[in-house]
């Protein structure tokens, strides 16, 4: 088995209301099973969802890997159920080029008077790991992840993980290099049979036709999503990170713009469902 399940898909701040109720308004994590392995991608608030999903499980160990540390990334985690359970074991990655490193952020939320409880207070096994720009990772299973660095203020890593001869890219938080595509990116995504992008804005909202730019803000377009997947020859692109301000129509339209132009796109919404393999 080789599956990927969208727990949050939104970016910057959770969005509930009846206008995000089909996409979905938490923020970013995604869950892949490779066989018996759970590899979990970021711990916004969609974590708190997927932790009530997993309780059935415990004890169990997962690897938790963190895109970076800005606070839609790390918000769920204290509300993930099971790092309160002693028995449970999570290997927690994070980019040592990020500002600030996995523990230190999540230690800093937790302390007083932000939250109640310290992280160290926690009963799961928590085991910290510093990941580098280019590194890869043999996991128990026979999953391989490899790391690839982003553009984003203050740093961020992408991910691959291929497993049986198949292949899936966690690519959020990213911003397009003006005048060229970011080969780092291409390259971690060559021939992925499916390839998560941070596909934030439309090419308007970017540039600030009706508003104000978002150039430097560490985002993507769409368009720039569909021709890092033709670039690198993905099968499947999908659109990741979508912006607080875009409702459940506006999402559906810029799918709708991104199969345009490549027809096997999709936009993540919480409770899609890959299998890879």
């Amino acid at each position: 088995m080789f599956r990927a399940q969208f727990w949050g898909v939104r970016g910057s701040i959770p969005v509930p209301g009846p206008e995000t109720a089909g996409v979905g308004g938490n923020t970013s994590c995604v869950e892949v099973r490779c066989g018996s392995s759970i590899l979990v991608f970021d711990g916004g608030t969609g974590l708190r969802v997927l932790g009530q999903s997993l309780a059935k499980e415990m004890p169990f160990t997962m690897h938790l890997f963190f895109s970076h540390v800005h606070w839609d990334h790390i918000q769920g985690f204290p509300f993930f159920a099971p790092a309160f359970a002693p028995g449970n074991t999570i290997h927690m990655y994070g980019g040592h080029n990020v500002a600030g490193t996995v523990e230190t952020a999540l230690a800093g939320q937790m302390e007083n008077p932000n939250f109640p409880v310290k992280l160290v207070d926690l009963g799961a096994k928590l085991i910290f790991n510093d990941l580098h720009d280019g590194e890869v990772l043999e996991l128990e299973g026979g999953a391989k992840l490899s790391t690839a660095a982003g553009h984003h203020p203050g740093g961020v890593l992408a991910y691959r993980v291929d497993y049986e001869g198949k292949s899936l890219v966690y690519a959020t938080d990213t911003e397009h290099r003006p005048g060229g595509l970011d080969q780092n990116i291409v390259s971690l995504a060559k021939n992925a049979d499916v390839f998560i992008y941070d596909s934030q804005y439309t090419p308007e909202e970017y540039v600030g036709t009706n508003s104000f730019s978002k150039v430097g803000w560490g985002h993507s377009t769409f368009e720039e999503g569909v021709a890092i997947a033709k670039a690198a020859g993905a099968k499947k692109y999908v659109l990741y990170h979508h912006d607080p301000g875009q409702n459940d129509a506006a999402v559906r339209e810029k799918e709708r713009r991104a199969q345009e132009l490549f027809a096997n796109s999709v936009a993540a919404r919480e409770g899609l469902i890959l299998e890879i393999a």
